[in-house]
């Protein structure tokens, strides 16, 4: 699944989107946490399991369906929520007696739009990606590079999907494989050594990195097709000696040079969440 984080007026939405089903789902209490304009989380999140509990008793339908998936809580950590789709939202704001209702509704309704969008035309949410990192003082360069290794990843992720790998799991545990093995770090502990939460770390790599990372996942692909991997063990091993490949570039020029590749250095600064409504 894709995570994605929003903000409207200065409240957190996390939501993710789901490939297999094609849906957006978001986390219900951060909606309430808006609608009512409540700063305490804890707060809004006792509201929303009273309104729960009431609608469940009056036999409310959207509640039966809601979901509980694994999003990213304050403290960095994967904590089930209950989530719904736009639909299921859309009917839970009624139940909510706020003024934040109806820029909420019509937010929902642009997010599906942009998302089929997208899907009848993929060079949009290219072309949107690269208005976002130019805005945030990204080079060209830079972009260059991301997009080339998000392209890279892709056909790696491809390969995996037609060869037994079969969930978010799995792909998780092969992607920081040859993260480590190229980096020497997980991706976690790459992560907090950038200062990164919730935020994706290829967006704040350096284009070293992401030169790097893409050698790596470029690597692991190739190998991988050579030896016709298929399933967990196979496409590990892949991963681990594509990333060496690139680990033994990295430590090559890193001697030339004398100036690391992994760096501490990220965006935060220059990027700022996206915003709902106005």
């Amino acid at each position: 699944m894709d995570h994605t984080l929003a903000v409207f007026e200065n409240f957190k939405i996390r939501r993710m989107y789901d490939e297999k089903t094609e849906t957006w789902f978001f986390s219900v209490v951060d909606i309430v946490q808006a609608l009512i304009q409540q700063t305490d989380y804890q707060t809004a999140r006792k509201y929303w399991n009273k309104l729960r509990e009431r609608l469940k008793a009056e036999g409310s339908q959207p509640v039966t369906n809601c979901h509980r998936l694994k999003m990213v809580a304050a403290d960095g950590k994967l904590r089930l929520t209950d989530v719904a789709n736009p639909e299921t939202l859309l009917r839970l704001i009624q139940s909510v007696p706020s003024a934040k209702a109806e820029p909420i509704k019509l937010w929902l309704a642009k997010v599906g739009y942009e998302r089929l969008q997208d899907m009848a035309d993929p060079a949009r949410s290219l072309d949107r990606a690269r208005e976002y990192w130019q805005k945030h003082g990204r080079s060209k360069k830079w972009i260059q590079q991301r997009m080339m290794g998000q392209e890279t990843r892709n056909k790696l992720t491809d390969y995996w999907k037609e060869h037994d790998i079969k969930n978010e799991k799995e792909y998780a545990i092969l992607t920081n494989i040859i993260h480590q093995e190229w980096s020497d770090l997980t991706v976690k502990d790459h992560k907090t050594m950038k200062g990164l939460k919730t935020q994706n770390l290829r967006d704040h790599m350096s284009e070293a990195e992401l030169i790097f990372t893409a050698l790596a996942e470029l690597s692991a692909r190739q190998i991988a097709e050579t030896m016709k991997a298929n399933g967990m063990p196979e496409n590990a091993s892949a991963g681990k000696t594509g990333g060496s490949i690139a680990r033994k570039a990295r430590l090559s020029l890193e001697e030339k040079t004398g100036i690391k590749v992994v760096s501490p250095e990220n965006y935060l600064s220059s990027e700022p969440l996206k915003r709902i409504g106005r």
